[in-house]
């Protein structure tokens, strides 16, 4: 079958889709490792891993036979049947999660993860006010876009907030103790922002909203849909900030592809919920949870948490330079500050066949690499950076 070529899979797409999403100008046509493969036939090195998604780079064998073979042994069975394959995908997510977290309900997203868990803060209190950071993205749908900073003024889109929002800035402790009062349900926030171009909040802020929070016997979520299952150099960024969230929220890479997400809550809240106040067709299936198993249990004997520690260590070391002038992040989470519009050197890094993101931040050049990611793959990036001439 002769591949189409990117123009024709374009003007297919947009004839048939509604048109909501800017796109790279290259179409896929197979990967394997942080290699994809396009349909005229070049290689393009992936610093970006499908917006945090591809953990485990593409096509690994592990990972490819688990979704098989668990597909061929059962596609399909909703939650009104227990599963082995779910028992042992919510064991061993617990295994790896912060000590106190030791319950699990899986969804389908992000969105759907942090969804769920404003409802239970919501249920669990009896409060209707959610606190968020400013600058943070959570979703979009109709509780997780309500706390995503300036989706109320631009995309959000429903008539109303399904309860009372307020934005702390971020890495501002006074205020932090200021706003979170006996009025609020709960606090949510990424310890690393993704979206807002891996900045990663202080130690001191997270610290903060913790002894805070506690203090009025409201609720701490964090979101660790893009930062968490590996990227941060741990399996969550919390142990990395040694805080205890009451809910942890997952996705995108959790899965290495296949869509889930997971709610993670200690037992207390646990014990709060009744059957029937949360629920999913789709979530905790079969093909997800064997997924997620496989994820877990390679980042475990690759030692990929390693590996994503001593990528992060040599991207600061080596990719300062060309139109770099400082990095933030985390872990394979990282922002690269640009002297010019990120964008310009995103397109430049493209034509040279890698592909990097941008971000809510016009000088940020976002890295989200598999957690595969090789040290030849960081000095090739290094060096076509160093050819892009600083600005003057």
């Amino acid at each position: 079958m002769t591949p189409f070529s990117s123009d024709d899979v374009a003007a297919r797409e947009a004839a048939a889709l509604i048109p909501v999403y800017g796109q790279m100008p290259f179409t896929p046509m197979r990967a394997a490792g942080c290699d994809i493969v396009t349909t005229d036939g070049r290689h393009i090195l992936d610093f970006y891993g499908g917006h945090a998604v591809a953990a485990l780079g593409y096509a690994h064998p592990r990972l490819s036979r688990a979704i098989c073979e668990q597909s061929q042994r059962l596609l399909f069975q909703s939650n009104a049947v227990a599963l082995d394959i779910r028992a042992s995908a919510a064991e061993k997510l617990i295994s790896i999660a912060p000590k106190s977290l030791t319950r699990a309900f899986f969804v389908n997203s992000g969105a759907e993860a942090n969804e769920n868990a404003l409802r239970i803060a919501c249920m669990k209190t009896g409060r209707r006010k959610v606190l968020a950071l400013t600058h943070g993205f959570h979703g979009r749908t109709a509780a997780a876009a309500a706390v995503t900073w300036n989706a109320a003024e631009s995309w959000y889109g429903f008539p109303s907030l399904p309860f009372d929002v307020d934005f702390i800035p971020r890495d501002d402790i006074d205020a932090a103790q200021t706003m979170i009062d006996s009025d609020v349900a709960a606090v949510i926030f990424e310890p690393v922002q993704g979206i807002a171009g891996a900045y990663d909040l202080s130690f001191e802020f997270v610290e903060t909203l913790r002894q805070s929070t506690r203090a009025i016997d409201a609720l701490l979520i964090a979101d660790e849909v893009q930062c968490g299952m590996g990227r941060s150099g741990k399996f969550f960024a919390s142990d990395v900030y040694q805080v205890a969230p009451d809910i942890l929220t997952n996705a995108k890479s959790l899965g290495g592809g296949i869509p889930c997400g997971v709610v993670l809550c200690n037992e207390e809240i646990s014990s709060a919920m009744k059957v029937g106040q949360l629920g999913s067709t789709f979530g905790g299936g079969p093909v997800a949870a064997a997924a997620i198993l496989a994820v877990i249990e390679t980042i475990e004997d690759e030692k990929l948490l390693q590996n994503v520690r001593e990528r992060e260590a040599q991207i600061r070391e080596l990719c300062v330079t060309g139109p770099v002038t400082s990095i933030r992040g985390m872990g394979l989470l990282l922002g690269l500050v640009c002297d010019r519009p990120a964008i310009e050197v995103q397109s430049a890094l493209l034509d040279h066949d890698i592909l990097t993101g941008t971000s809510a931040d016009p000088n940020i050049l976002r890295l989200l690499p598999p957690l595969v990611l090789q040290a030849e793959h960081v000095n090739r990036l290094a060096a076509t950076l160093s050819q892009i001439a600083p600005q003057t």
